[in-house]
Order: C-alpha cells, then structure tokens, then sequence
C-alpha cells in the first residue's frame, strides 16, 4: 500500500508494509544546544555535539565491536520531544533507550541507512520495548520495515525533517539522511551517510550488490553538491574520527578526490577479507534485526 504524507505543501510518499502505518504529521521535538565538536569515548558510547540550533537535540553514540555509530536527534522545542534514531545496533539498544529517557524524549523512528553486514540492527529490538516506534528503511534496500522512504521524502520528527537521499553503490538500497535546507532548520546541514561515505573513505563494493561505479556516481551527485559546511556523520570509523564536512571530504578523501576510473582500480584491488558477520547480520537486517525470523 503506498501511504502519501503532505509536509508543508511537499508531497512525501512512504511506501509501508502490510504492517505499516502514516507517518504522523506533529510529532514533538526536542532541542539542545550542544558545544563544538567533542569526543568522549568510553567503553559504552562516543558523544560528539555541535552548535546547531536551540531546536536540536543531537547525539553521537558508538558501538565498540562493529565500530558502529549510532544518532540519535529530536526536535526538543516540540511539546513531545520527538525523537529519530539513525543506525541502532542490537547490542546497545537498553543504552540508547536508557538514555532517550533520561532526556525526556518520545522515539517515533528507528532508521537504517541500509542492510548492515557487519552487525545487527536494534530497530526490532527497540520495537520489542517500545511498540510505538516505526521501523524505516529504503524501498530499494528490500528488507522488512514499518515505513520504507524513497529519494526526496521528508522525514518529520517535530518541526524538523531529515531529507533522503539516494546513495547505492556500497548496496543497492543505501541511502543518505540529511538535514533539512530550510531557513528554520539547523545550520550548518548534517548528513548521515551510512557506509557510502566514511571519513577519509567509503564503503567496500564487493558484496549485496555493490558497485563502485554507483558509489562514485551517488556520492559526487548526492553528497558533494551539498554545501560545503554540511556535517559529514557516517555509520561507522576506524580511526578515531567522529565527523567531517563535504569540503574536508572533497579536497581530502584518498579515494574519492580521483577520477572515476582510478576510483574504480582502487575498489578493485582492496583484497577486503571477508565479512565476519555478513551470515548473521544481513539475513537477520532484511527482516529488521529479528533473528528468529531470519532464514
């Protein structure tokens, strides 16, 4: 069933599963500020804040054994303080939603950027204990969610929206979050890039479809149009980095500063290892993390 969503005279459609539902049209919003960029990593988490908007609640959260982060937004000046979480991982879902309560906010979304190979996601868990939240992932990604989003919908938690993007070429089905361009929406932009681009990197092409010729392509038409200020915040680092910007990432990404043909030469020859978690974790993504069900 294809559900349409009308967002300020913007017309979003969200296909849903049999399941699924509208997205609602006033959700709450929480608003912090937060101090220039901050690292502080523990065993537990990584939090990493920034100036944004007296709207905006953000927070960076980091999962140690997939080196997975986790984001968490919510529209604080909204009544209810709607709440989106952006790539949750399985095994730090009662961290995150320890700390959606401590803050006082409603979780509406539990959102994936794509089909993970390297973990399991925590939306169904999150599900489990908190019916109320949506389950988001692309159309093209062609696993189980609540709500599935396609290129240029909007996404609303309060009076701030996350626009999409489509970003295949790492999987078919990658998308990339950003942040809304409009006057009242926080400035610089933020872009959640999942594995497309990472910092000084980008995802591997070898597997669910990948394609370094769609990476290149998504990644110079979708994320370096965007201004140059944008925050660059990916789904996973290696290396102790917590964010980006698209100027950074375009002057300094050792991959993707290079033409399309050398690009494609260097994804060729990575010689990656093999996925450890691929045969658990992508089985158990496409039916939004529920082990039980996965085949």
């Amino acid at each position: 069933m294809v559900q349409m969503l009308r967002l300020q005279f913007v017309r979003v459609s969200l296909l849903a599963s049999k399941s699924s539902t509208t997205l609602p049209l006033n959700l709450t919003p929480i608003s912090t500020q937060l101090p220039r960029t901050t690292r502080l990593r523990s065993q537990m988490a990584s939090y990493s804040t920034s100036s944004h908007s007296s709207k905006l609640l953000f927070r960076q959260l980091f999962e140690k054994e997939s080196s997975t982060y986790t984001y968490l937004l919510a529209d604080v000046s909204h009544p209810i303080k709607p709440a989106v979480l952006i790539d949750p991982v399985d095994r730090t879902v009662d961290r995150d939603l320890s700390l959606i309560h401590e803050l006082g906010l409603k979780l509406i979304y539990a959102m994936n950027t794509h089909v993970h190979a390297d973990h399991v996601t925590g939306t169904g868990l999150i599900k489990s204990k908190v019916p109320d939240v949506k389950s988001v992932i692309s159309k093209a990604s062609g696993a189980t969610a609540d709500l599935y989003v396609e290129p240029g919908d909007k996404v609303s938690f309060g009076d701030l929206f996350l626009e999409v993007r489509a970003t295949p070429g790492h999987t078919l089905g990658c998308v990339t979050y950003v942040t809304g361009d409009a006057s009242d929406q926080p400035q610089p932009r933020m872009a959640f890039t999942g594995d497309a681009l990472l910092i000084r990197g980008c995802g591997r092409t070898d597997f669910q479809g990948g394609s370094s010729e769609q990476l290149y392509k998504s990644v110079h038409s979708q994320i370096f149009t965007l201004p140059k200020d944008t925050f660059i915040y990916p789904a996973h680092d290696y290396k102790g980095f917590t964010v980006s910007t698209v100027e950074e990432e375009m002057k300094y990404n050792p991959r993707l500063t290079k033409n399309e043909e050398t690009f494609k030469n260097i994804m060729a020859n990575l010689n990656l290892s093999y996925p450890k978690m691929i045969d658990v974790a992508v089985p158990a993504n496409l039916v939004c993390g529920i082990q039980s069900k996965a085949i």
